[in-house]
């Protein structure tokens, strides 16, 4: 069960059509909408299922930089939990677009890894550019999911 670079590519596309599903759900009813689609998302994308998932987001930080835990990568993306009060739910922002530009990939079996360039963009033209790592590992089922995601804003000397 190898990975192929279409099946990274695929992932990927995936991960940000998700991330666009979140913002207009919030947009559509709020948060008690977003919350279900971020879940189903997360659910469907990363590997909460085979463990913790070694997740930096881009605006986290102190002792909540890290989210190896689905509530935790689910606050990031919607905010709105207590347990997390900086998270302003990333998800919701207005996502409208998303593309990737490759810097590298590496597959050996069924791992496999892209690192590169993520760029969003909101409902009001607004592009953000980000700085990201994704690693794969196929599921028993052989579902592609997201075992480690790395996040960051462009160094800026």
């Amino acid at each position: 069960m190898s990975i192929t670079k279409d099946e990274l590519t695929a992932a990927r596309q995936a991960w940000g059509e998700g991330l666009i599903a979140i913002s207009k759900a919030y947009e559509d009813g709020g948060i008690d909408a977003a919350r279900p689609v971020a879940e189903g998302v997360l659910n469907a994308a990363y590997g909460y299922v085979l463990g913790p998932v070694l997740f930096k987001p881009t605006l986290a930080s102190g002792d909540k930089t890290f989210r190896p835990d689905h509530k935790g990568a689910l606050a990031y993306f919607v905010g709105h939990d207590d347990d997390y009060p900086l998270d302003g739910g990333f998800g919701l922002k207005g996502w409208r677009e998303m593309d990737s530009v490759t810097s590298a990939e590496f597959i050996e079996g069924d791992v496999g890894m892209w690192m590169g360039w993520i760029i969003l963009t909101d409902k009001d033209g607004n592009v953000t550019k980000v700085d990201k790592s994704f690693g794969y590992k196929k599921d028993a089922d052989g579902v592609l999911r997201i075992v480690q995601h790395h996040s960051s804003l462009p160094y800026q000397p």
